[in-house]
């Protein structure tokens, strides 16, 4: 199997003993990003919007550390806190995706680290 870990500083760091993605053959998979601002560790802001485009911002950088980009997404996992939220992350989702959209799932769940609202994982494919 050929592994390639993704180690950035442009994206928030590991909370845990797991990698921020990982690159084999023609594929890169995230972690889940949360709203954190890497240089800071901070969430980018209180609300669903704010954090969703920051968890996005990260999630490209990922991406873009492993050879692909926003455009090869092939699937997204959304984890809300609240689902009730789901309009508002949708909205600033469609920002990042306004064209052919990759599958996705959403869902709630009981937490997330560090008290975040949002955590976005994805699977894509390697550029050219």
């Amino acid at each position: 199997m050929n592994k390639e870990i993704i180690s950035i500083e442009t994206a928030p760091a590991a909370v845990g003993p797991y990698s921020q993605g990982v690159r084999s053959g023609d594929l890169v998979f995230t972690a889940g990003q949360l709203g954190l601002v890497p240089e800071t560790g901070d969430f980018a802001g209180p609300d669903i919007q704010t954090q969703t485009r920051q968890a996005l911002g990260n999630l490209k950088e990922v991406l873009e550390a492993g050879g692909s980009d926003l455009e090869h997404v092939l699937k997204v996992t959304v984890f809300l806190q609240d689902m009730g939220e789901f309009s508002q992350m949708n909205e600033v989702y469609a920002e990042f995706f306004p064209k052919d959209p990759p599958a996705r799932s959403a869902v709630q769940v009981a937490a997330l680290p560090l008290g975040g609202r949002v955590e976005i994982e994805a699977v894509a494919e390697v550029c050219g």
